[in-house]
């Protein structure tokens, strides 16, 4: 049966940025898209039933595969409660440091900043045995190759076509690793294959236009099984919804960096090129879209809260802190609702 361009529906995708325990911002806002959801279209609705494709780095790579776990009917098995809960609860576990940790190696300059052990067990616990493959859609999860200088990209849609098949723990791990947080880790294929990574958010920590170009690749009416996706979809017939974790809005000044040397620039650099690529993403995708006729132009949707009274640092996990990042996240909402429940209607209308 030949589907009309009027009866297509669009592919849905998310993008989730990188940032640490600041990922608690995204739980935030996704867990307003999903309660909306649950109010206006089903009341066990899950946001793994109606985005086609998730992407993410580091932290946004972590929420990402809490989404796409496929409970024993091949539907989204955790709500993105489960995702607040984990940074949460777990949170101050995984990136604090002691204070003599603090006083021996202040930033990370003579080993990792945070232990890793307690972060694998965590991933251990919660996602098991779960392989790339059994992801529930398609996905796009960021990682950078040391020894072969090169992007490593994880897909589940092609990990069950080929040898590139991964336990989901190692690649969040792997996707963690951000410098001077964490070590750099080695992880093995099923098939026995090891690569030696680093945090994907040292190139894409906004993964919006490397989902972009997965998604064009990607013949979602057959992954999907419904032929009112298009296969290898262009931009017009694409929503994109990209979170960020918070507005970085701390300045440099020159005066203290123009003679700083390489030790003053080890904090900057790494906050000043996570920010920069989020942000050239953004205008890349801008421009993109606003080639498109007057309807599909507002079919890209950025969401970048202000950070308000919270810490622009990825670990700082004291209570006080956890609670301002709760607070961003919402009044992000408080001010934006109409646009939130622009996208929610929008899921309804292409969910399959």
């Amino acid at each position: 049966m030949k589907i009309t361009k009027k009866a297509m529906k669009k592919v849905t995708l998310l993008s989730l940025d990188g940032g640490g325990i600041r990922g608690i911002i995204t739980c935030i806002i996704l867990r307003y898209i999903e309660e909306q959801l649950q109010h206006h279209d089903h009341p066990n609705a899950k946001l793994g039933d109606y985005f086609d494709l998730v992407a993410g780095s580091s932290t946004g790579a972590l929420i990402a595969s809490i989404i796409l776990c496929p409970d024993e009917n091949r539907k989204a098995k955790h709500s993105i409660q489960k995702g607040l809960e984990l940074y949460a609860e777990k949170g101050e576990s995984i990136f604090q440091v002691s204070f003599w940790e603090r006083l021996i190696n202040p930033y990370g300059l003579f080993n990792e900043k945070i232990s890793q052990s307690v972060l694998e067990k965590n991933l251990i616990d919660f996602f098991g045995n779960l392989e790339l493959k059994e992801f529930l859609k398609p996905c796009l999860i960021t990682s950078y190759d040391i020894e072969n200088r090169r992007a490593k990209l994880f897909n589940s849609w092609n990990a069950g076509l080929s040898t590139d098949n991964f336990y989901v723990r190692d690649i969040c791990r792997a996707t963690s690793a951000a410098p001077t947080y964490f070590s750099p880790v080695q992880i093995k294929s099923m098939y026995g294959q090891i690569f030696s990574l680093i945090d994907g958010g040292m190139y894409a920590n906004n993964p919006a236009l490397c989902a972009y170009a997965e998604a064009r690749k990607i013949p979602f009416a057959e992954v999907l099984k419904n032929h009112q996706k298009a296969n290898h979809p262009t931009v017009n017939d694409m929503i994109i919804v990209s979170i960020g974790t918070g507005i970085e809005s701390k300045s440099y000044s020159f005066k203290k960096l123009q003679k700083a040397g390489k030790l003053g620039w080890v904090s900057p650099i790494i906050d000043i090129l996570m920010s920069a690529n989020a942000e050239t993403v953004d205008y890349q995708l801008c421009q993109m879209f606003q080639t498109l006729g007057q309807r599909n132009q507002k079919n890209y949707y950025r969401i970048n809260p202000s950070l308000k009274n919270a810490s622009p640092a990825m670990d700082n996990v004291r209570r006080s802190n956890i609670e301002n990042l709760i607070q961003a996240g919402l009044s992000y909402i408080d001010d934006n609702r109409e646009v939130l429940n622009q996208i929610v209607q929008k899921l309804i209308r292409n969910k399959i």
